[in-house]
């Protein structure tokens, strides 16, 4: 199973349509979560090719390291919320808006405080060790 460091690996994709699944077999309220689920694979794998390796890093970073936000398109752009539906962060690539890089933006649910003043929106225009390591602790600092 290969591991590309610019997208889902084999193992990454045939474990996210197995949690769809098990999602899925879960109910109702399972179900709705597998769409949703399935709604930000869908819109990932239809960005081109330079916002769609960093939206899939993006999204297995998430799921890893906040695992209790639940993924949701949000503007037709991948999104994590809280249960009550309330979106902590969101992707946001340069294609959308002909823009000339992609966005990883937090709302107000998110925990970045620092202050009387903090971004809320991170320019990504490479994906790097450094990069990783950054988008990995604002993701825990906006879900602490």
């Amino acid at each position: 199973m290969a591991d590309t460091a610019d997208g889902f690996s084999d193992f990454e994709r045939a474990a996210m349509k197995e949690r769809a699944a098990e999602l899925k077999a879960q109910g109702r309220g399972g179900q709705k979560k597998a769409d949703n689920l399935q709604a930000v694979i869908d819109a990932i794998a239809a960005m081109p090719d330079a916002d769609r390796a960093l939206a899939e890093r993006i999204h297995v970073l998430v799921l890893e390291h906040a695992p209790s936000l639940l993924p949701k398109t949000w503007y037709g752009m991948p999104a994590y919320a809280t249960e009550a539906g309330k979106v902590v962060c969101f992707f946001q690539g340069a294609s959308k808006f002909e823009a000339r890089y992609a966005t990883l933006g937090f709302n107000d649910a998110a925990t970045l405080d620092d202050g009387a003043m903090w971004p809320t929106a991170f320019a990504i225009v490479e994906w790097t060790p450094a990069v990783e390591k950054r988008v990995v602790d604002l993701i825990t600092a906006a879900t602490a």
